[in-house]
């Protein structure tokens, strides 16, 4: 267990309107952070599920890491969508492919300023960080990774930042090599560097642990990896609404998101690659709106970023995730990186002390996720005792399985926390978790 001191450290060819100007704002991710001054009982009216009872008991929603709420402006443009003028994109002539297509692709240059990239080129539209993963993997892992080649991964990776990899080391006959962490779940950046060599291709790494809640230093991974000329994918599927992302910034070759973690729907996400490598990479998937013209001869492909949008791509959740991009910039990612840094070292503090509770990640550069287990009671069983006092949490290996047994441990009980949680639902927890521990 820990002590109560632990966190003293603290292009002309797109289909939209040429003048349209987004009403998004710009994101300095280097700010630092200062109190939140949010009025976050105001912000969860904006989000009608936390009305719900459960068992009786209002809910508390802790499960954040695996996937968030939606705020009324997300719930609204879908509906909006489907019934004014839901339409296929980009080829039709009537107004209602107009009002669609540029929904579609305003919501595009929102997420391009929100993660500062270059170009719309860069965004390319899938269904989630595992598909965009997959896409890196069967594209550029196939036109770049060879036999004796190496892909570097860190031991706290999901496992959608595992799999992938392994089949394509597989089939290519090269080698994974893995980054370490020290105890208190950080990656030991001096073993990491030894890992590299001139052999290494890519280094696919997460921004902040699912598992852990660290917060890892992906400008400075970066730049040692780039100094081997090394490729890095970032998975920003738990950092992209806590801490954001400025690509260019840090010098990111690729990185992907999912919406459903950003207040946005399901089934829709984002691949950030720089445009000189999506460039060279070839389709990953072929079919209608991804090519410039066929025959039975051959093929001519698409330009970015449509070359990567083979087909009838997922139009109204690619729009509704501009609406929650829009939702997080009218808060500020940085406000809201305050607001989680104070709750996530309250949460840390209060259930450091409580006996028979042991934390796993305990770094002080951590946010928004608490890992635990508790003496004589199984993940499970303190789950399932949770909801019974309406809160949702966690448990299991949370697709995190090497990183969990590097600590001796094959399930975790995990509370993730979100924009708009309280400290008030920290001391909801932490009073149920007491009444388990007596």
């Amino acid at each position: 267990m820990i002590t109560s001191k632990w966190f003293q450290d603290r292009s002309s060819e797109y289909y939209f309107l040429s003048n349209y100007k987004p009403d998004v704002h710009t994101i300095n991710n280097n700010a630092p952070f200062r109190r939140a001054d949010l009025d976050i009982y105001s912000i969860r009216k904006d989000f009608p599920i936390l009305q719900t009872r459960v068992n009786g008991k209002s809910l508390v929603w802790l499960d954040n890491s695996a996937t968030t709420q939606k705020p009324k402006d997300v719930i609204n443009t879908l509906e909006e969508y489907y019934s004014k003028y839901n339409s296929n994109i980009h080829r039709g002539a009537h107004t209602l492919a107009k009002i669609s297509t540029d929904a579609y692709e305003t919501a595009r240059e929102k997420i391009r300023l929100f993660i500062g990239a270059s170009s719309l080129e860069e965004i390319i539209f899938v269904r989630g960080t595992t598909e965009g993963i997959n896409l890196v993997t069967e594209t550029f892992g196939e036109s770049n990774i060879e036999k004796g080649d190496e892909i570097i991964l860190s031991i706290m990776e999901h496992h959608s930042n595992i799999v992938p990899w392994q089949k394509l080391a597989k089939k290519k006959g090269a080698t994974i090599k893995i980054i370490p962490v020290n105890e208190c779940g950080e990656l030991i950046l001096e073993e990491y560097k030894k890992l590299l060599s001139p052999k290494t291709k890519i280094v696919a790494i997460t921004q902040l642990s699912n598992i852990l809640g660290t917060i890892n230093p992906i400008k400075e991974i970066i730049e040692i990896a780039h100094a081997s000329e090394a490729k890095v994918l970032v998975d920003g599927a738990q950092g992209i609404a806590h801490i954001g992302i400025d690509v260019n910034e840090v010098d990111a070759d690729f990185y992907v998101f999912s919406g459903h973690k950003i207040y946005g729907p399901t089934g829709i996400g984002v691949l950030y690659g720089k445009k000189e490598l999506l460039q060279n990479m070839p389709p990953y998937q072929r079919g209608g709106g991804m090519i410039k013209n066929v025959t039975f001869d051959s093929t001519e492909y698409n330009s970015l970023p449509y070359k990567f949008e083979a087909g009838t791509g997922n139009i109204a959740d690619a729009i509704g995730l501009g609406a929650a991009i829009d939702y997080v910039n009218n808060i500020g990612i940085n406000r809201i990186m305050a607001h989680e840094a104070e709750l996530t070292n309250y949460a840390m503090e209060r259930l450091s002390h409580l006996p028979g509770l042991s934390l796993i990640g305990t770094t002080p550069n951590k946010s928004s996720v608490i890992s635990f287990i508790l003496s004589g009671l199984s993940p499970d069983q303190a789950a399932h005792k949770l909801n019974e006092d309406g809160i949702a949490v966690r448990s299991g290996h949370h697709c995190a399985q090497p990183v969990l047994k590097h600590y001796g441990f094959n399930s975790v009980i995990r509370a993730s926390i979100g924009i708009y949680n309280t400290r008030e639902e920290i001391d909801i927890l932490a009073n149920s978790l007491m009444k388990m521990l007596r």
